[in-house]
């Protein structure tokens, strides 16, 4: 999985075929960007060739001997042993939208499948029947992505705002923003029970805020038909969120912005542009902190920078015990970010397509075959196995 690798987004799917057929994977660490040790079976083989991934057989004595290499001590590698198929969801409208989805992209693209499911799912508690949720671009907030000023006479907005007004009377809810709320906290329900949580774009920011003004309105006349209550904005509960805290609400209905998490705005003030945009992402110990080291697996630390609505996350307004995992030092944020909660995990991921620096509403998808060693789509691959892993548990010496 180093630059040598003609395929890196497919022998994703291929790891996870295999894992598919029942048979574990182990998962090198830091050893050539992070590559996949499978059964040398001739279905695998086959497979491989067909997706056009690029591997070496090896003897058994090899792979021990590269296992006892890994293995030294003072050696920044470690095995990891992947073992079960992960059931992915991602929450998505069932509605063709006028925006692509850089997760669902990636999916697809490396064969790895997976449901989409909606509020009905998640209201229905059926979530608790997968291992990993992918948060599509989606607004938590029920502001309806804030493209009232935009997009209100569009069909596609205007049909959007019928479907979840509907999809919120049907659920009890007398607004959307009220049903949002709710399917926010049933997503924080599964990872506090050992769920994976994986957003991007304004699926991040917008959880965090929906959970934090916890039931109170924010939203102005125009996307739930009364006026925003003014002292909600002053009264925001950073208890209830899993990334962000300390973040200013922004008031203005029209303002295509969230919040203050987002650092979109600063950017332009560093001079970076999609020549200069680079984010670096962080080296961890593979032997002790294994599980920030699989998010980061890649064959370059220094991954190309990329818009969305929402492109990074101000350090300021990040959680101290959140791990970052790339960040933008000339704009002074996080890229991309990790934490724990209760039992399970949730990852951030700011961008909206890894591959396409300013993606608008309404462009074609980016046509992965074009970038088979994306390392900014790597990144989302890494979540995906993620799940399927064996923690190792280590032993202590007092």
């Amino acid at each position: 999985m180093d630059e040598t690798q003609s395929n890196h987004l497919k022998a994703y799917g291929a790891a996870y075929w295999v894992l598919s057929k029942d048979e574990p994977i182990e998962w090198m660490l830091n050893y050539k960007g992070g590559s996949f040790m499978m059964p040398a079976l001739s279905g695998v083989e086959n497979e491989l060739v067909i997706r056009g991934v690029s591997y070496q057989v090896i003897s058994d004595a090899d792979a021990a001997r590269l296992a006892k290499e890994i293995s030294v001590p003072t050696s920044n590698m470690d095995m990891m042993r992947l073992e079960t198929v992960p059931k992915i969801a991602v929450y998505s409208p069932k509605t063709k939208m006028p925006w692509d989805d850089a997760v669902t992209l990636a999916l697809t693209y490396a064969e790895i499948p997976y449901d989409v499911i909606y509020d009905d799912e998640i209201m229905y508690d059926e979530l608790t029947s997968y291992d990993w949720l992918h948060l599509h671009h989606e607004d938590f907030t029920g502001q309806y992505g804030k493209f009232y000023q935009t997009y209100k006479n569009y069909s596609w907005y205007i049909q959007q705002q019928k479907d979840y007004e509907a999809s919120a009377k049907k659920h009890g809810f007398a607004k959307v923003s009220l049903l949002k709320l709710a399917i926010s906290r049933k997503i924080r329900t599964f990872v506090a029970g050992g769920g994976f949580l994986f957003a991007m774009c304004s699926a991040t920011d917008t959880f965090d805020i929906a959970l934090a003004a916890n039931g109170q309105d924010i939203v102005e006349f125009m996307y739930d038909g009364d006026p925003a209550n003014p002292a909600a904005f002053n009264n925001l509960d950073y208890n209830q969120t899993l990334a962000f805290t300390n973040f200013k609400i922004k008031k203005d209905p029209n303002e295509y912005e969230y919040s203050d998490i987002d650092n979109t705005d600063a950017r332009s003030q560093n001079s970076l542009n999609e020549s200069n945009d680079y984010f670096k992402l962080f080296k961890f110990s593979a032997k002790w902190d294994p599980v920030p080291t699989m998010l980061t697996q890649n064959h370059t630390q220094l991954v190309k920078g990329f818009y969305g609505q929402t492109t990074a996350f101000k350090k300021r307004t990040v959680k101290a015990d959140v791990i970052s995992l790339g960040e933008t030092l000339a704009a002074n944020e996080d890229k991309y970010i990790h934490g724990i909660y209760g039992k399970g995990f949730w990852t951030f991921y700011g961008g909206h397509d890894p591959e396409d620096y300013q993606h608008r509403v309404g462009e074609e998808p980016t046509d992965l075959n074009l970038y088979p060693n994306s390392p900014g789509y790597r990144l989302i691959l890494n979540n995906i196995l993620f799940p399927a892993a064996k923690k190792k548990k280590r032993k202590t010496v007092p």
